[in-house]
């Protein structure tokens, strides 16, 4: 297990450089951060003096040393338009995020495993092609559709939930502040999650579905059957764990990448998450701000990775951790 460890945390180091390499690279295609700083009434003497300044005629490798020395110690940079440290503004977004992504994957799982081992167990009912059809649906419609929807159905037609906004918030602590304390809170929060998760719930009924009935029909679960065992332990002892163990794998990862996904969804929302900020920081061609957010989401999707797998050998012991690849 350190053996392993230590191995991913080498890895994670690696993708986190090529990361920023790349999130760093992109910020000369963004635009002229000048142009939201002065303005246009600056002349061209003035704007170059500040290009000096800023460091922004620099050679890329200078300018890419100097970055990545600064986010060894925590600095990402300071924001053109908020006027502070860029990892600030982002920490002050991601409890909104995170908060949005964990309400999702509450609703995936338990929707996901009940219709996912259903339809497996009774693929030839009503309600299970009624399932598979309506996740059929789910995939082909994008999500911001989802969220017009959603929007127009509860919000506006029914009035029962309110359509943007995070409301107010009760603090915890620090940046964190949490939808989750009150009835207020979860009715802010209810319409963007169920948006979100519509991203990845077809896919995880699909992935369960399929993953059940490829172990109902395994020759463990058969013998289990000739030993008269009862049908529902089989189902939900010796089938769904077995199940469960590439969902982990598949799922963990793709819930992390939701991360990334909430940007549609914050936008429609109007929710105060990073997802909405990095559309804001393009808008404004906040080059600091974009290349913080690239670098943060990446570091997310790593740890995720990196702990799904870590999950994953702990939930099936026949893996030895230690000679795993990626």
């Amino acid at each position: 297990m350190f053996a392993y460890l230590v191995k991913r945390l080498f890895q994670a180091a690696a993708v986190m450089f090529a990361i920023s390499i790349v999130a760093f690279a992109i910020q000369d295609n963004l635009g002229d951060p000048l142009r939201e700083l002065v303005g246009q009434s600056v002349s061209e003497e003035v704007r170059q003096q500040l290009r000096d300044e800023l460091g922004l005629n620099d050679s890329f490798i200078e300018q890419y040393l100097r970055f990545a020395g600064r986010a060894i110690q925590g600095d990402l940079g300071t924001s053109y338009f908020f006027k502070e440290p860029a990892l600030d503004v982002i920490l002050r977004k991601l409890p909104a995020t995170l908060e949005l992504v964990f309400g999702a994957t509450v609703i995936i799982i338990g929707l996901s495993i009940p219709l996912g081992v259903y339809t497996a167990i009774k693929p030839n009912s009503i309600f299970s092609k009624v399932v598979m059809g309506v996740s059929i649906i789910g995939i082909s419609i994008p999500v911001f559709l989802t969220a017009i929807l959603l929007i127009f159905f509860f919000a506006v037609e029914l009035r029962w939930l309110p359509s943007f906004g995070r409301g107010d918030p009760v603090h915890v602590f620090g940046y964190w502040e949490t939808n989750f304390a009150n009835w207020a809170g979860l009715r802010q929060i209810l319409l963007p999650s169920i948006a979100l998760s519509s991203i990845m719930l077809p896919l995880f009924i699909r992935l369960i579905r399929a993953e059940m009935l490829e172990t109902l029909d395994s020759e463990y679960v058969k013998y289990a059957y000739a030993k008269g065992l009862q049908t529902r332990r089989i189902w939900f002892v010796h089938a769904l764990k077995n199940t469960l163990l590439p969902v982990i794998t598949v799922g963990g990862v793709q819930i992390g990448t939701m991360v990334a996904y909430t940007i549609l969804t914050e936008t429609v929302f109007q929710w105060p998450g990073m997802g909405f900020m990095f559309l804001e920081a393009v808008n404004r061609v906040d080059t600091p701000l974009i290349v913080a957010y690239l670098i943060v989401v990446g570091f997310i999707f790593v740890l995720t990775n990196t702990v799904v797998d870590l999950i994953y050998g702990l939930v099936n012991p026949t893996v030895n951790l230690s000679r795993m690849g990626a």
